[in-house]
């Protein structure tokens, strides 16, 4: 009897088994990439299934760039990035000016897309201008913390002699 038992709840897993299996099976087909530029010098890829789910697995990919004055940057094989999963990201690696950028991912799931990024200079935070230094708050040597715990242990004496001052004049 215990047997049968066994034998019923091995065949009541293989339909659970295949059932787990069929949607990492259907995710053969083509990539949907989706290529921008970072806002500085850099690409932005961002990489899904043509139905829309997200990626389960790491994905070769390999840009290349043209400039609008004819140069070249590529192929770079890039990486996933720590933002997520399906996120790919370059760092700098164009120079400022319109590019020609062009991603692809060979099989079992292919795919490429051409798009134009404008690569911009990377944006410095403003220098203060010579003779206006920047006032600094100042330190007055004690923080505010330890004014409390200075406090907080006078009232804590204050109330130890108080007790015992209460207990003395019982006696």
């Amino acid at each position: 009897m215990r047997s049968l038992r066994v034998l019923l709840a091995a065949l009541a897993l293989v339909p659970m088994l295949l059932l787990a299996a069929a949607p990492a099976a259907a995710h053969d087909g083509k990539l949907n990439l989706q290529v921008a530029g970072d806002g500085a010098t850099g690409v932005t890829i961002r990489a899904s299934y043509a139905d829309g789910h997200q990626l389960e697995t790491l994905v070769r990919l390999v840009l290349k760039a043209t400039s609008a004055s004819g140069d070249t940057v590529g192929p770079i094989q890039l990486n996933p990035s720590g933002e997520g999963q399906g996120f790919y990201t370059t760092g700098p690696v164009l120079s400022p000016g319109r590019w020609q950028v062009t991603v692809s991912a060979p099989a079992p799931n292919p795919a490429e897309v051409t798009v134009a990024v404008e690569a911009k200079a990377e944006q410095q935070p403003p220098k203060p201008a010579p003779g206006n230094p920047v006032a600094l708050p100042e330190e007055t040597g004690i923080s505010q913390g330890v004014w409390w715990l200075i406090g907080g242990a006078l009232l804590i004496a204050a109330a130890g002699s108080a007790v015992l001052l209460a207990r003395s004049r019982r006696s």
